[in-house]
């Protein structure tokens, strides 16, 4: 399945509702979707939560991006990712043509 990292940001609706409760329905979001939670982090920065999450295709993991917002009031932005091998791999064939 197709990897993808959700960035998200709080705001301060967001920051009140944070609850382990509110965790278990983001995954299962995420599962209703398809999808599986790879990791899922706290980090301090640009971003205030990163998540690696497995979906079956661009549509799922933009439905869960959206439903996961409209539960949580959290922004997220949602990138597909490919592995370095494979990067340089289409990087190498672009240069030929």
């Amino acid at each position: 399945m197709p990897v993808f990292m959700m960035f998200g940001k709080y705001n301060a609706a967001a920051m009140a509702g944070i609850s382990p409760r509110r965790t278990d329905k983001a995954v299962e979001i995420v599962k209703k979707n398809g999808g599986k939670v790879i990791s899922m982090y706290a980090v301090m920065g640009e971003h205030d939560l990163v998540f690696t999450l497995d979906f079956p295709d661009l549509e799922k993991a933009l439905t869960a991006s959206v439903a996961l917002n409209r539960l949580t009031g959290i922004s997220f932005t949602t990138s597909p990712v490919v592995e370095v091998e494979k990067f340089d791999s289409l990087i190498a064939k672009a240069e030929h043509i």
